[in-house]
């Protein structure tokens, strides 16, 4: 009748690397509507029967299911817990003790007692080959309990005994190193044998030295890769002992010749582990370290070849049918010192050969040499790459789909919405949006995957932040990579455009074509350092993220107004409507002036900001950027409107901005959208816009009264629109509109990557408006759910499934003759305004509207609507 399910400790399932102050989570469900949690009782133990239970919370008088901080938890360093929960309903029911979670604490504030060690010299900042560190010791009594605490400048695999330790790829990731560097924590108990145990790491350049960015820099953050690692074993007699990482370990070369994030990896599988040599210490700031519970990057999926290709020029070609991030994983046999060799790509040319030029200097190659002897398998260690095909260039024999398989890498999140309509190229789209994510959330939100770039760039992680926290659980992948961009904040408050910065501060960036006229602070780039905590705390309500953040936000909005002329905002470069159409031949830059561009950023996050501070209660922030709001939006009319209502900038990007800012005066609003249309119209109902246009588009139609253009802009499926990549026959979302023209040949090969998330965007209308789940502000990540579905286009049905916080939220919709039959579920311990308000209602069961809206609790609803005349 009523039970608890789906514990989460900080929105992961039973993580390690815990720190002091875990938040708890879980979802509740019982029998019936209305169903509200109205207390609960937490156990914390030491082991998963509770026979010693360590916290009690007692009964605790609280509808809070998402966000439970318990004051005062008795945690140590480097131990496993257990949790539990009961709760009790409105109706007086008590649900009997939850299945147990775990976790395990870091480190916590336990002094580092290791070294990182290196295999290398300075002499070897130029190498990119991998390198081995280990030490054997001896344990002489039964271990009860072992845990690992590791890490590594570049990336690592750790072994114990030759066994890898956990499932990661790619650690510790990538952060501000010189301000951040993550350390993860691994139960180790059972890898322990009595006796000797061999500890070991095998080490590559990664981002830490390896050429990172279109700079082509290498050594960004240091010349030698370095391993830390500490090891607390609690014995059976009660003892204790810690084993470091030190001068007396060893090193050695290895089998990876080279590897690289960009270019691929060589392995020479003759090479043994041979010939050790010392290491050295290398100094590092142990104030930097913090350690990552979850949200780490595996392998999350497999595909088999789909096809093996001959190309027209006779190349082999795998196609694995889906464009992804990740590496291949080969199996082979032959004779010693024969080669496979690799090349990774996205797409075939207009004569179906092999196309790389997209990919500029990234190599993106895998070279394997042959042991010989019994069969062999090899998946690369240290690199990954962006691809649908593999060029086969070189492999011992006939190449069979079976010799390989592709692995799908990115971050570990929880996917979070199932969404399905009756227009197959419109599912198709939802694919592409989701596996743009699934490529891009590699650690870092990147702009690719592919080419020599992989960066984080701000714009397009901002511009996309909505659309991905409603397909997965982005809480913690996003709240990561935001503490890396408050480190790399310039002392006055800019916001590089990439993070982690390997941009901005590097000799050499002056002589970069676009990043000379400034490296920093771009409109709507920069602009992520406000937008994406606040999207943040509206879909998952935790206040957490604006504390944390808060410093970070005011000094941009501050930084705003030191380089502000009045309510006209300018700063060195600026991106612009970045590749609209209606930019001048040869040029990236969309025709929306960019003070406008700038301005309107200036005034809508400033006014997000002064609903911050009051959310927080900093009352003087809130009344001085409330009141800053006001004079930036007065000038913005001012500047950027005509005595007559128009615009002074007759583009669709400014038009739409300008509405969806809230920053038309009222009077002009109804013009205004209807200009919108008219430039639409113009365009033969094709958009023009650009990355900043392009997110806000339908809303700026479907919020003024002009739903059926808004359906009408979605669902085109001739260039340019969303639909016609779909025609084209693509997996993920382009980088532009017609990265493949409709005479198949390509958009300039310097910048045309086709796995791109940025235009993904329109993922968040899709999912609020026409899927009908939004947020409410008043009552964030959707305990209150506002659900508004409206119907249009060619659709005759559609289906969203949000998994929220606390449970799933279903809203479908069917067209029926000239009614409409909307189905709803609401979980437990959340409600839902429902706005039907375009409808007429003609059944809504035991649900009572007002003016067509309708609060209601928990449980499952069916209404009958006609749409209104």
């Amino acid at each position: 009748m009523l039970h608890v399910h789906s514990l989460k400790t900080d929105y992961s399932k039973d993580p390690e690397g815990v720190g002091k102050s875990p938040h708890f989570g879980w979802i509740l469900e019982g029998d019936g509507t209305g169903i509200r949690q109205t207390s609960f009782r937490f156990q914390l133990a030491q082991d998963d029967a509770f026979s010693i239970v360590l916290f009690d919370s007692g009964v605790v008088l609280s509808d809070e299911s998402a966000h439970y901080v318990p004051d005062d938890l008795p945690l140590t360093p480097a131990n496993r817990y257990y949790w539990r929960v009961r709760i009790v309903d409105n109706r007086g029911r008590e649900s009997g003790w939850s299945d147990p979670a775990t976790f395990v604490t870091s480190l916590l504030d336990r002094p580092w007692q290791a070294e990182f060690i290196s295999a290398e010299t300075d002499a070897d900042a130029d190498s990119s080959r991998g390198t081995r560190v280990f030490r054997s010791y001896r344990l002489e009594k039964p271990v009860r309990a072992a845990y690992a605490f590791t890490t590594a400048l570049g990336v690592y695999h750790f072994y114990i005994n030759g066994q890898k330790v956990g499932d990661d790829q790619l650690a510790p990731g990538w952060t501000s190193y010189h301000h951040r560097l993550l350390y993860q924590t691994y139960e180790i108990t059972r890898l322990l044998t009595s006796g000797e145990n061999e500890f070991s790491a095998l080490l590559g350049a990664g981002w830490y030295k390896g050429e990172m960015g279109f700079l082509h820099n290498r050594n960004n953050y240091g010349k030698k890769t370095a391993f830390l690692c500490q090891i607390e074993l609690y014995y059976t007699d009660g003892s204790r002992e810690t084993l470091c990482s030190d001068a007396s370990w060893q090193g050695q070369d290895t089998p990876v010749l080279f590897s690289e994030i960009y270019h691929g990896e060589t392995y020479d599988a003759r090479q043994d582990f041979c010939n050790p040599y010392p290491v050295s210490t290398v100094p590092f700031a142990m104030s930097c370290l913090e350690a990552q519970s979850d949200c780490r990057v595996r392998v999350m999926e497999t595909f088999p070849v789909r096809e093996i290709i001959k190309t027209p020029r006779g190349e082999t070609v795998l196609d694995f049918g889906q464009n992804l991030t990740g590496c291949v994983r080969l199996s082979v046999s032959g004779r010693a010192g024969e080669e496979v060799v690799l090349r990774c790509f996205e797409v075939l040319d207009r004569d179906g050969n092999v196309y790389t030029e997209n990919l500029r200097s990234a190599r993106q190659t895998i070279r394997y040499i042959l042991r010989g002897g019994e069969r062999e398998t090899y998946q690369p260690l240290f690199t990954f790459q962006g691809f649908r095909y593999v060029h086969v260039e070189a492999f011992p024999g006939e190449p069979a789909a079976e010799d390989f398989t592709a692995l799908v890498i990115h971050s570990d999140m929880e996917q979070t919405c199932t969404f399905e309509t009756s227009n197959e190229d419109v599912n198709q789209l939802y694919h592409n949006i989701l596996w743009g994510l699934k490529g891009n959330f590699l650690d870092i939100p990147t702009d690719c995957p592919q080419r020599d770039e992989r960066l984080g760039w701000t714009g397009d992680a901002q511009i996309f932040c909505p659309t991905a926290c409603f397909l997965m659980n982005t809480y913690v992948f996003f709240r990561k990579w935001l503490r890396d961009l408050a480190a790399d904040q310039t002392p006055e408050g800019g916001v590089p455009h990439v993070i982690p910065d390997i941009i901005s501060t590097k000799s050499n960036v002056s002589d970069n074509w676009l990043l000379k006229s400034g490296a920093h602070s771009a409109a709507a780039w920069a602009d992520a350092a406000v937008l994406n905590p606040w999207n943040l705390y509206l879909a998952y309500g935790d206040c957490r993220i604006l504390e944390e953040q808060y410093d970070s936000m005011r000094a941009w909005v501050e930084f705003m107004h030191r380089h502000a002329d009045g309510p006209v905002w300018r700063y060195q470069l600026q991106f612009g409507d970045w590749v609209a159409l209606d930019a001048e031949e040869g040029s990236y830059y969309g025709a929306t002036p960019n003070d406008l561009i700038a301005s309107a950023y200036y005034a809508f996050v400033t006014g997000i900001f002064a609903r911050i501070a009051a959310i927080l209660g900093r009352e003087e922030d809130h009344r001085t950027y409330a009141a800053l709001h006001h004079e930036i939006v007065e000038g913005f009319h001012t500047r950027f409107f005509r005595a007559d209502g128009s615009m002074t900038a007759d583009t669709q990007t400014a038009h739409i901005i300008a509405l969806h800012f809230g920053l038309v005066p009222e009077q002009w609003r109804e013009k205004t959208a209807a200009h919108l249309v008219e430039l639409l119209q113009k365009e033969g109902g094709h958009l023009v816009t650009g990355f900043v246009g392009t997110p806000y588009f339908t809303y700026a139609l479907s919020e003024n009264g002009y739903l059926r253009e808004a359906y009408d802009l979605l669902l085109r499926d001739d260039f340019p629109s969303w639909l016609y990549q779909v025609k084209m026959g693509a997996t993920t979302v382009w980088e532009h509109w017609d990265g493949i023209k409709p005479d198949g040949s390509m958009w300039s090969a310097d910048m045309n990557s086709f796995n791109h998330y940025s235009y993904g965007s329109i993922g968040k209308w899709i999912f609020r408006v026409a899927g009908g789940i939004d947020t409410d502000e008043a009552c964030p990540g959707y305990r209150r759910v506002r659900i508004a579905p409206r119907a249009g286009g060619n659709l005759s049905f559609v289906r969203t499934v949000y998994r929220s916080l606390y449970g799933d939220v279903r809203v479908s919709w069917q067209k029926s003759e000239e009614n409409l039959v909307l189905e709803l579920t609401i979980p437990c311990n959340a409600e839902a305004l429902i706005d039907l308000s375009p409808y007429t209602i003609l059944d809504s069961g035991v649900l009572c509207f007002t003016d067509g809206t309708a609060l209601a609790g928990s449980g499952k609803y069916r209404i009958l609507c006609r749409a209104a005349q």
